[in-house]
């Protein structure tokens, strides 16, 4: 059964990171189960951007839910803005590590107050894939970070790589 992630407006981006986490392990292998042939033809034609299709369906309800609580995770549009599962923007993601059966892109969405517009941190989005056929390897995962400008984000992704 898929967990359905329900945050509140008084947690902490710690809190945000792990409810999503929930969500996300009862929900990525089933989706990808069910979506596997259909990508896997996808992969051949479109490669990586069938990684693309299958978080359109796997990421919404996790900012869905966000927006629920009250917290803002989208940056305003730029003209060439490139985004999927509804709220991760390619100018907003690193792909540094693994190899090319098994590389990992971060995105991240600083997450604020709908009222304050105050940032209380950012969420990293790890997508573990392959470049040589679709797979994901493992379970997508959620970090959380305190910083919320884009130095300091990069420096805490490095940090959680290595």
């Amino acid at each position: 059964m898929t967990f359905k992630p329900v945050f509140r407006y008084d947690m902490t981006i710690e809190e945000i990171g792990q409810v999503g986490n929930r969500y996300i392990e009862s929900a990525w292998n089933p989706l990808y189960d069910s979506m596997h042939n259909q990508l896997t033809v996808a992969f051949r034609e479109i490669e990586d951007a069938a990684y693309g299709l299958y978080l359109d369906q796997l990421m919404p309800a996790l900012f869905d839910g966000l927006e629920d609580a009250g917290f803002e995770a989208t940056e305003p549009l730029k003209e060439h803005d490139f985004v999927i599962g509804n709220c991760l923007l390619f100018r907003n993601s690193l792909e540094k590590w693994g190899t090319e059966e098994n590389r990992s892109r971060i995105f991240w969405n600083v997450v604020r107050s709908k009222k304050s517009q105050q940032p209380i941190g950012t969420i990293l989005t790890e997508i573990p894939h392959s470049h040589l056929k679709f797979e994901i390897p493992t379970a997508p995962v959620l970090y959380s970070l305190r910083e919320c400008e884009r130095v300091q984000i990069v420096q805490g992704i490095r940090r959680i790589k290595g």
